[in-house]
């Protein structure tokens, strides 16, 4: 039996109607699923919108190792980058724009990792005196989510900007940075470069509209 909604982040009837084709089947051998794949999403985007760490996910949903395994195998098998593709395309079609960017601008923030994330995957921003993981998001111009790149918060803006436009991450895109603040001594940033790149490539992150921002459990 479907649980009932009662939190802000759960889907609608009309937002689980365009999510619910895009998710794999289920296997036709094997144990049927326990738990009711809409609660299973709710679950992930409770997490994504309250920011809270997997194990904390209230008792009215599928427990947490379930709804973070599920997120898990989605996110590799690409169902999060799909849905986000979708759903942008949408958004710019209403717009009037074409449906995949040809700009975007790309920014970073360093946050604090919960308790539970590895030290391996964390580090020191001395500059913003943060212990744990550092974001870099590349945006389209209307601030529509293209790519999140999550990185240890030590990594320096310059390699992780690099890294976040490269053009296995972001396809046919111009990337701008900000105001020059992700790094002087990057490539882009010499005198008299352009402050773009023109090749960008796949989607590689944790939550969007499924999950980006997503701590580890």
């Amino acid at each position: 039996m479907d649980r009932e909604r009662r939190y802000p982040s759960d889907l609608t009837d009309a937002e689980w109607a365009f999510v619910e084709p895009m998710l794999p089947s289920p296997q036709w051998m094997g144990r049927p699923e326990k738990h009711p794949r809409r609660a299973i999403v709710d679950g992930i985007l409770y997490v994504v919108r309250t920011g809270c760490a997997w194990r904390y996910l209230p008792i009215d949903f599928p427990p947490w190792q379930t709804v973070y395994s599920h997120f898990q195998r989605w996110n590799r098998r690409g169902v999060t980058d799909r849905i986000l593709t979708e759903l942008r395309e949408q958004v710019r079609l209403a717009h009037d724009r074409q449906p995949q960017p040809t700009a975007g601008i790309i920014d970073s923030q360093s946050v604090r990792a919960a308790d539970t994330v590895h030290s391996d995957t964390r580090g020191f921003d001395s500059g913003n005196k943060v212990n744990g993981r550092k974001r870099f998001i590349v945006t389209d111009t209307l601030g529509l989510l293209v790519t999140v790149w999550v990185l240890a918060a030590s990594w320096q803006d310059r390699d992780g900007a690099k890294g976040a436009a490269d053009p296995a991450r972001v396809r046919r895109l111009r990337v701008r940075r900000p105001s020059g603040r992700l790094g002087p001594r990057h490539p882009a940033h010499h005198p008299g470069d352009r402050p773009e790149t023109r090749r960008p490539a796949r989607i590689h992150r944790a939550p969007p509209p499924l999950g980006r921002g997503t701590r580890a459990p």
